[in-house]
């Protein structure tokens, strides 16, 4: 009888989490810590300074710059900051939306906005994903065209699919996680670290919206920045979707493979067993 392996997934997957809770909480709980009290510090600096003014005017004005970051101003600068709404930003915009990547640096702020982007997210999320369905699609038919010409009469099966693979997650790794942030490390001044932290957090479709490209008022960007990055985005997309899928299957298969030994150990094991016993004499109790 085939054990099922669904009760120690779930198990793996809660344990993941509450691993990555600890984790999260060690690495992140005594910085944030230190920022709060820093902070507050500051605070008590600019009130000792500008005695003209008192803690409630303070944080009535923190609570505007709150507000206004919320609404997609950035305080940084002037008045002469670009708009986060020309058509460049609202095109790197509607990309976010139908990709769910969704920042939250930026969102609609007009009741007609935020019904629009209702609407608009319900076709275009559907929409979004048969186009990187078909997307995918073709690069699977691209896969199978690698693979014809790989294949070489005598080579075994599984040595050419892992050919194909290594060349698949390669190309892919360079184009959508090597070089995009050198990119974004040379336009947006991160380091390298940060632009790839950027790059994995936006094509997982994660976006916590810490770091966007093309929100700094102190840098000149070129008009089609932003809307070549969603086309970036788009591809890096469909490409990460594809490994997410592979490594999948594959931990699926493991899962399934481990199991699968396990029931064939023990069927062999009772095999064996009978095997081994000398066959009994069939005596037969009259009655």
């Amino acid at each position: 009888q085939q054990i099922s392996w669904t009760p120690l997934l779930v198990l793996g997957y809660l344990f993941y989490l509450l691993l990555g809770a600890m984790v999260f909480q060690l690495l992140e709980k005594q910085a944030e810590t230190h920022f709060r009290d820093q902070f507050q510090l500051e605070k008590l600096k600019f009130l000792q300074n500008y005695t003209c003014l008192d803690r409630q005017a303070l944080e009535q004005f923190v609570q505007v710059l709150m507000e206004a970051w919320e609404k997609g101003v950035n305080p940084e600068g002037n008045s002469t900051n670009p708009s986060n709404w020309d058509f460049s930003s609202s095109f790197f915009f509607a990309g976010t939306v139908v990709t769910t990547i969704g920042y939250g640096n930026l969102s609609p702020s007009t009741v007609a906005g935020q019904i629009f982007c209702v609407f608009y997210a319900l076709f275009g999320v559907p929409l979004n994903l048969a186009f990187l369905n078909q997307l995918g699609k073709a690069l699977n038919a691209h896969l199978l065209t690698l693979e014809r010409w790989v294949q070489k009469p005598g080579r075994a099966q599984v040595q050419y699919q892992f050919t194909i693979l290594a060349i698949f997650l390669t190309t892919g790794t360079l184009l959508f996680l090597v070089f995009p942030p050198l990119v974004f490390s040379y336009v947006e001044g991160w380091s390298y670290g940060e632009g790839f932290y950027f790059t994995f957090i936006t094509l997982s479709t994660i976006g916590f919206g810490d770091y966007v490209v093309g929100t700094n008022p102190n840098k000149h960007y070129i008009s089609v920045y932003r809307s070549l990055t969603a086309i970036w985005i788009v591809f890096g997309l469909a490409w990460l979707a594809l490994v997410f899928n592979v490594g999948a299957d594959l931990m699926e298969r493991y899962l399934q493979l481990k199991w699968h030994k396990s029931d064939l150990s023990l069927a062999e094991g009772d095999t064996t067993k009978l095997e081994d016993e000398p066959e009994q004499p069939r005596i037969h109790i009259p009655s």
